[in-house]
């Protein structure tokens, strides 16, 4: 028979084993909330559009590209854990309105894209397989990045690892292992499959480095993009978003008086 204490032992141990087994397992319901539409769907978007599916490894991504007559250049835009391109495109008309192209992607199961996220590995090499069709058809001076929460961590990498002219942070996190960690303080950091430690990648980034942060941001909280901010080595410019929430700088006179100082005026027709 059990002892008192082995028994304690084991009506401990087996629930908090079957918890962290249902972390590792579900963890991408935890972190992914994408939409998805049936392939062909016409998404109602005000700007013109051409569409791709950007071929990727067992997958496609498909890919919105908004083009201007004569670009002065294009942002690469990475979107957030929710939603779909539908969603994204919101944020287009801005950076179209000051003569730049932009190409945005949904990630494997959002929107029309094939496929389904496994790893942080493959979520990476997909980034990439984005950031090389773009640099195909840009110099890599005239090329944008800009990652919004989920898509920083994305957006951070990329420019460690190429030359883009300039990267664009909206709600950025310093982790999303340090997310995990406040959340779930009780389960072993091995377990987290996406730990996409963008601190580790910010301070590798040559380019000036340009971070929007809400102070009433309750996703990632606004102390995330400060110390994300201590990471960067390059020229840093940090925008306080006082009164702001997740992604939701565009309500903010601020956040256009700096995209105009960045990009240029919006072009009067």
């Amino acid at each position: 028979m059990l002892t008192a204490l082995q028994y304690l032992i084991v009506t401990i141990t087996i629930p908090y084993i079957t918890l962290c087994a249902g972390i590792y397992l579900l963890q991408e319901q935890l972190i992914f909330f994408p939409e998805r539409v049936p392939p062909g769907t016409r998404y109602n978007i005000d700007l013109p559009f051409e569409e791709f599916f950007i071929p990727v490894d067992g997958a496609s991504l498909h890919t919105l590209w908004f083009r201007v007559s004569h670009p002065r250049g294009v942002v690469l835009y990475f979107h957030g854990n929710g939603g779909n391109l539908e969603i994204a495109a919101a944020a287009a008309p801005d950076f179209v309105a000051r003569g730049y192209d932009v190409v945005m992607a949904d990630y494997r199961g959002y929107g029309q894209s094939t496929g389904s996220i496994s790893s942080e590995a493959q979520l990476l090499a997909d980034a990439e397989a984005i950031y090389r069709w773009v640099a195909e058809r840009y110099p890599e001076a005239q090329i944008v990045l800009f990652g919004s929460s989920l898509g920083s961590g994305l957006a951070s990498r990329l420019a460690a690892n190429y030359q883009p002219r300039l990267l664009i942070l909206e709600s950025p996190y310093y982790s999303v292992e340090a997310i995990a960690r406040r959340r779930f303080p009780w389960a072993p950091s091995f377990l987290l499959k996406y730990p996409l430690r963008s601190y580790s990648w910010i301070g590798q980034v040559r380019c000036p480095v340009v971070i929007f942060h809400g102070t009433n941001d309750t996703v990632i909280p606004f102390a995330d993009g400060e110390q994300l901010a201590t990471a960067v080595t390059a020229p840093l410019f940090f925008y306080r978003i006082e009164g702001g929430g997740h992604v939701d700088s565009a309500r903010f006179r601020i956040y256009h008086e700096v995209i105009d100082q960045l990009l240029g005026p919006a072009l009067v027709n």
